[in-house]
This record gives structure tokens, C-alpha cells and sequence, in this order.
């Protein structure tokens, strides 16, 4: 296996930098790429994909379910589905906090004025 990575060293990890971490073969990853779409970022170039510090974490959080707890890859899915609104919940909790009410209405505008265009050139094509 590759060279052993910190964790904490960086946000973006290569593939093999993710499988020393989570001490998994590169074939385990795949397959849980191909369970679960949401881990990593593709390129549309054809090189491989990144993983950001959260892919990690649920990477490292798969690994817990499947290799610890047992669970199939189904069950780790459904796992983190139940584990993941929590979260989410928090996060948008925490951006609406940060935006304030003359953000929430410039917002509305750009809106607005997409959605204009969008009836102009809809209109265009007729």
C-alpha cells in the first residue's frame, strides 16, 4: 500500500491517498463509489476522482459500518441516510444564519431576472 497519510494534512485526497488512510484496497473503494455515487468528485476529463476531508470521513464511516458493525452495503446506506439529516438540518440551520434578509431579497431578485430571461428566450424559440 501506498505511503501512510495524515488525515489532517490536507482537504483534497488522490484515490491511493484514501485507501492508505482507510487501510482498504483500491477495488474496495470502487465498489462503494459505485454504492454510494456521492462519495468523491468525478472529472469530466477522464482522470480519477478527488476526494474532499468529508468524502474521507464517510469513507472512513462505511468502513465502521461494514467492517466493524457488520452491516451490508445496504444497510450502511440506509445508515447514513438515517445519520445524514441530522446534519444537513445543522448546516442550513447555519446558512441561514449567516444570510440576512437583504441577501434573501437580492437573491430574490436574481431570480426574478433569471427567470425572465429564461421566459425571453423560451419565447425566442417559438
Amino acid at each position: 500500500m501506498a505511503k501512510r497519510v495524515d488525515k489532517a494534512e490536507r482537504s483534497i485526497y488522490k484515490p491511493s491517498e484514501v485507501c492508505a488512510i482507510a487501510e482498504v484496497q483500491p477495488y474496495v473503494l470502487r465498489s462503494w463509489e459505485a454504492e454510494f455515487p456521492e462519495i468523491g468528485v468525478a472529472h469530466g476529463d477522464g482522470s480519477s476522482r478527488l476526494y474532499r476531508r468529508e468524502d474521507l470521513d464517510r469513507v472512513l464511516r462505511i468502513k465502521q459500518l461494514v467492517f466493524v458493525d457488520g452491516l451490508t452495503l445496504g444497510a450502511a446506506r440506509r445508515q447514513l441516510q438515517k445519520e445524514a439529516p441530522a446534519s444537513e438540518n445543522a448546516e442550513a440551520t447555519a446558512l441561514d444564519e449567516l444570510l440576512g434578509d437583504e441577501v434573501r431579497s437580492r437573491l430574490s431578485g436574481i431570480k426574478k431576472g433569471l427567470h425572465a430571461i429564461l421566459e425571453l428566450l423560451a419565447g425566442q424559440k417559438a
